[in-house]
């Protein structure tokens, strides 16, 4: 018995060393990507501007200046001016506050529920997996921007309301993936291994299972993240999102849509970039992940 325990230690012990390689690797690999770094840099700047925008903004996003209206870009204004004379520059800068701050709690809140929900399915699967099964292809059968515009109509519109829609959404999209993922894990051996040992099924999913998933469970944080910026532009767009004058890329774009015909491109074009740009940034380090650590 003694030797056996023995065996099981050094045993674990190597492995536990070539999983720490292997992640040391996998982290080399990443950080000398192109990819990765294009996204990266994309992605911090966003951050910059988000965070320190009040800085370095050249003017209040919030102040109106009648005579100013509809200004091209120029050497005072280099993004222009909307239909109110405000800066297009500033409130670009300052627009991206809300939507680095909702999307990615979005995004948190369903990678969490669809890790735990994907769990249950997975590991129990009967009929817990049949019935959450059942309730999830009922609410996939509808785009995220439907089902967040019914919730949305229903409760109101605020920061809090987005990111449980969305978070929940996503979470019902990213438990399928962890399912599958589960049901794979679940026949090898150390899961039994667990259970002749009398671990319980919280303890063997959480602590046996859950980091042996874990790979798949990132590859989705980021691309849910990329299409959490764009719900969350999409629903602003509508009108469901942060509430004006505060700047906010897709009310923004909304509110100038209209002076488009009259060759007003600018007080739209600038928002709409910004938009692409983050999700582009996102997109990157997203398939940077994915091509590092399943391969």
């Amino acid at each position: 018995m003694a030797t056996t325990e023995a065996d099981d230690l050094r045993s674990g012990g190597v492995l536990d060393a070539s999983s720490k390689r292997l992640r040391r690797e996998q982290l080399r690999l990443l950080v000398r990507s192109r990819t990765f770094k294009a996204g990266a840099a994309i992605l911090l700047v966003w951050i910059v501007c988000a965070v320190f925008g009040g800085l370095f903004r050249p003017y209040n996003p919030l102040a109106q200046n009648l005579l100013n209206i509809n200004q091209p870009p120029s050497a005072r204004h280099l993004f222009g001016t909307d239909n109110l004379g405000r800066d297009v520059l500033s409130r670009v800068i300052i627009g991206s506050r809300d939507i680095l701050v909702i999307a990615p709690l979005a995004t948190v809140l369903g990678t969490v529920l669809g890790t735990v929900l994907g769990l249950l399915q997975g590991f129990y699967r009967g009929a817990v997996d049949a019935i959450t099964g059942r309730v999830v292809e009922a609410f996939l059968a509808l785009p995220v921007v439907i089902v967040a515009f019914l919730f949305i109509v229903a409760v109101g519109p605020s920061e809090a309301s987005l990111i449980i829609v969305i978070g929940f959404a996503f979470g019902l999209v990213i438990s399928r993936t962890v399912r599958t993922a589960v049901l794979q894990e679940r026949e090898l051996d150390y899961v039994a291994a667990a259970r002749l040992r009398g671990e319980g099924a919280v303890h063997t999913m959480f602590v046996e299972v859950l980091p042996n998933i874990l790979a798949p469970i990132i590859v989705e944080f980021t691309v849910r993240l990329g299409y959490a910026i764009f719900a969350v532009a999409t629903l602003s767009f509508l009108g469901f999102g942060v509430r004006p004058p505060t700047p906010d890329w897709g009310a923004d774009i909304a509110a100038n849509a209209q002076y488009l015909a009259a060759g007003y491109w600018w007080e739209t074009l600038f928002s709409a970039l910004a938009i692409a740009s983050l999700i582009t940034g996102i997109n990157l380090i997203g398939d940077s992940i994915e091509s590092v650590i399943i391969q």
